[in-house]
């Protein structure tokens, strides 16, 4: 007996040296994450890397590119002084949230819907862009509207995004295919995988710039209010976003970017139809 006692010693060590550590392990909740990258000057955002006209890596120059892109610089040099170092890490639906959780980055700008059960993971900024969810289809597609998906008829969302949840509740007839990215879903509609496609009016009207042969069809169906997404307890964080948000607006900054990525998409304007 006294053999298996001094057995489990070490053992029971370990264990008290896993908790320990732990112990020691500040959350991200509890670094005030304005102070410190005010101190080290830089900033990490998730964004999308898929998303025309939001987040789109660039090819060329391995750049992500889009309104959200340049929403999080401004922000970042207005919050950090115009020398702060932006780093931005792609995300997708699905990884967004647990990379903020996580404290992979600082906060999200990445086609993030506001909603009841996000909030209760994270706090919002102030809504800085309204979307509205609608449906993309081929040219001549049978489909016009959301209210022509019903039985025999297949919608390709995303995972993680509300759109999905959305487009059966108001379709619960018609299949829905789930993908990892918009990437992907617009690749699996172009090769006949499903019907229509959906999810934000504003990431639909990128995929058509990108194919004219694609169309937005029957107007935003949903109310889609974007918003900065930071882990709950940087309150100062927020505060600044939110006021340098509002100082966007009011200085004519906001709506330059704005033109400069929507300006000239035929058919889009913020909000439902």
């Amino acid at each position: 007996m006294k053999h298996k006692k001094w057995c489990l010693l070490p053992i029971l060590l370990l264990f008290s040296m896993v908790v320990l550590a732990g112990c020691g392990q500040k959350s991200v909740a509890s670094e005030d994450i304005l102070k410190r990258d005010q101190s080290t000057k830089t900033v990490a955002w998730g964004v999308k890397s898929d998303t025309r006209l939001f987040g789109l890596m660039n090819i060329k120059d391995n750049q992500i590119q889009g309104f959200d892109i340049d929403v999080a610089k401004e922000l970042s040099h207005r919050i950090f002084g115009k020398h702060v170092k932006i780093d931005f890490l792609p995300v997708t639906s699905n990884t967004r949230l647990p990379l903020l959780k996580n404290g992979n980055v600082d906060a999200l700008i990445a086609t993030m819907t506001i909603t009841p059960e996000r909030q209760k993971q994270v706090d919002f900024s102030d809504v800085y862009f309204d979307a509205g969810q609608a449906i993309l289809v081929k040219k001549g597609s049978p489909i016009k509207s959301v209210k022509d998906l019903k039985a025999g008829t297949k919608v390709i969302g995303v995972q993680g995004s509300n759109s999905v949840d959305n487009v059966k509740k108001v379709a619960p007839q018609t299949e829905v295919l789930q993908l990892s990215d918009y990437a992907q879903a617009f690749t699996a509609l172009k090769s006949g995988q499903g019907d229509a496609l959906t999810t934000d009016n504003g990431i639909l009207y990128g995929m058509s710039a990108d194919d004219p042969n694609y169309v937005v069809v029957g107007g935003a169906f949903t109310n889609e209010p974007y918003g900065i997404a930071v882990n709950k307890g940087q309150k100062p964080f927020l505060k600044a976003i939110n006021k340098n948000l509002k100082a966007m607006r009011q200085d004519g900054t906001y709506q330059k970017l704005e033109n400069k990525w929507f300006g000239n998409i035929q058919g889009f304007h913020q909000g439902r139809d």
